[in-house]
């Protein structure tokens, strides 16, 4: 490879979320984090290198967005999942989460519905909550291997004060890459039913072969113009401290209310570093994304063969994409809780409970293979420790 991801590179003196603040998040400095979706590679060279020349100019002044902003997207997204779209579009956003807060403030009203498909990312919870409207759960189906959408379940409990569908494409932390068929019936049911889609695809990079992420708002005309799509470069590359990320939007007046949001809550200003760092990524990273999709599949290999073979007692959902796996404790007979003092006081790893991913989390765990394999080794071999003297 000419890329070198067993480097490991010491991140606790750099205010990582994910490394620098161990004692505080687990009282314990000894822990093992494995838990939040960054990953300890360096970022491919041109990201570094188009930063570098930005820095020795000197001066970081407000930053307008550039065309070229916008071509970058274009063409990454033509290139990586075959949708073509307008330049016009594209709506630079400080986040996919920020994205998430716009659609609701934009498209709903306090008390309005919002449907999930848990178990889901946790925050998808605060943005609806926080905002004053309500979750509408229609939980995924799961038979022990895989999980499906229960497009019954969404059809009988959508009602007039529903107004969006939050998808999660790829799905964290399940890591399903929905297929055309799931898509093209989850379409049949937000557009008769009238249910703006907003779709998190900011893991849609990172796919496992014999699958392909597909942009539900690339099925149709209909569902382009029923769609927010959320993507960013941050998962892709490692550069998710820049806060720059984008919605797609081909619906024309659904766009304009959106930037009028944006402009409302002062959600307009941009990164310096962010842009620099999307358009050097986007225009000269594929090579260094083809090979890190080498590696963490083998990471996933690696995981799946060393817990079949020794923590048997776990089971794992294999992820058709994203570096985030699913675990299930379940088989232990542990409460929650339980699992949680194990892995942390005992195993001492840091990864995500469970339950803060809603309904469907009890029993599960979330862990992160975007690192070395030596670490995911280290990780594995802690858990396996702890297991095997219960």
């Amino acid at each position: 490879m000419k890329y070198d991801f067993d480097q490991i590179i010491n991140r606790k003196s750099t205010h990582s979320a994910k490394w620098s603040y161990l004692k505080k998040i687990y009282g314990d400095e000894d822990v093992l984090p494995m838990w939040v979706a960054d990953m300890d590679f360096k970022s491919p060279n041109e990201v570094i290198k188009a930063m570098e020349e930005r820095v020795r100019h000197g001066i970081f002044g407000y930053t307008g967005i550039p065309k070229s902003f916008y071509k970058s997207v274009s063409n990454w997204v033509k290139k990586r999942h075959g949708w073509n779209i307008d330049e016009e579009w594209i709506v630079f956003t400080p986040g996919v989460v920020t994205g998430l807060n716009l659609a609701v403030l934009s498209f709903s009203k306090k008390g309005d519905k919002i449907v999930l498909q848990p178990p889901i990312y946790p925050p998808f919870y605060k943005v609806i909550e926080k905002n004053g409207r309500k979750v509408l759960n229609n939980p995924l189906k799961f038979n022990g291997i895989r999980y499906i959408m229960d497009i019954d379940d969404l059809e009988k409990n959508i009602d007039e004060y529903t107004k969006i569908l939050f998808l999660c494409s790829p799905h964290n932390p399940v890591g399903r890459v929905w297929d055309e068929e799931e898509l093209k019936r989850l379409e049949k049911v937000c557009l008769e039913k009238e249910i703006l889609v907003v779709s998190d695809e900011i893991h849609g990079d990172i796919i496992y072969s014999g699958n392909k992420h597909i942009p539900i708002a690339s099925i149709s005309d209909d569902m382009a113009m029923n769609t927010i799509t959320l993507m960013a470069p941050s998962k892709t590359f490692n550069i998710a401290g820049l806060h720059t990320s984008l919605a797609i939007i081909p619906n024309e007046e659904i766009r304009k209310k959106y930037k009028e949001t944006i402009n409302l809550i002062g959600a307009n200003t941009t990164n310096i570093f962010g842009l620099l760092g999307l358009e050097a990524a986007y225009n000269y990273g594929e090579e260094w994304l083809d090979e890190l999709l080498i590696y963490l599949e083998g990471n996933l290999n690696f995981l799946m063969d060393y817990i079949e073979k020794n923590i048997s007692e776990i089971k794992v959902v294999r992820p058709e994409g994203t570096f985030l796996i699913w675990l299930d404790f379940r088989e232990l007979g542990l409460s929650d809780e339980q699992i949680k003092d194990l892995m942390i006081n005992k195993a001492k790893i840091g990864l995500n409970h469970g339950p803060t991913f809603g309904i469907g989390g009890s029993g599960f765990q979330r862990l992160n293979i975007g690192c070395p394999r030596s670490i995911l080794e280290e990780g594995l071999s802690r858990i396996k420790n702890t297991i095997n003297n219960l």
